[in-house]
């Protein structure tokens, strides 16, 4: 590579135009001007400060960013704001309130569904969309029967769907036993 191929690809990396989008995040409509290569997970923690949403891995391995578009769960770090002017983003600071929590939430504190915390705003925001999934009919790998109109979430199903959501300090069977109250309605 020549020097002035150097050069150029600089400049045109310095002429790479932000762009205006709109996005929807928790119920409100908020106006940015972004790079377009700016993930969603970015767009969400440096430029909405809303910094519950984590960044592990920034590789989609993790889950740490997982957040609610249109209902599903999707890992923030891996898609880009600009693509999600016309959805709805629900963050974990969306889904309830100190005084009012999401019920996946309350069994979260009440099952002690986190250690350190860190991955427990993507845990949360993953079982909401898994548990939509489930109810939606959508199999796993881990579903005995594809066909079925319906699927047992037993502990094996839960933790499949959940599999892309690691929790380094392994409170996994907590985490579990949080999905599956708010799965068989009872919230403690």
């Amino acid at each position: 590579m020549s020097l002035s191929t150097v050069g150029d690809t600089k400049n045109a990396e310095n002429a790479t135009e932000n762009a205006k989008v709109a996005l929807t995040v928790n119920g409100r409509v908020r106006q940015l001007e972004l790079d377009p290569r700016t993930s969603l997970l970015d767009a969400l923690r440096e430029h909405l400060h809303l910094t519950g949403t984590k960044k592990g891995c920034d590789h989609g391995q993790c889950g740490a960013c997982t957040v609610l578009i249109n209902g599903r769960r999707i890992n923030s770090c891996l898609t880009l704001a600009v693509m999600h002017a016309d959805d709805e983003i629900v963050t974990i600071e969306g889904l309830g309130s100190p005084d009012a929590l999401h019920p996946m939430q309350a069994a979260f504190v009440l099952r002690d569904g986190f250690q350190c915390g860190y991955c427990t705003p993507g845990q949360i925001c993953s079982a909401i969309g898994m548990l939509a999934e489930a109810k939606a009919g959508w199999p796993s790998h881990a579903t005995a029967d594809v066909a079925a109109q319906t699927t047992a979430l037993t502990d094996a199903e839960i933790r499949e769907r959940m599999s892309g959501n690691i929790c380094r300090c392994a409170a996994y069977p907590n985490i579990i036993a949080a999905i599956r109250d708010v799965a068989e309605g009872d919230r403690g």
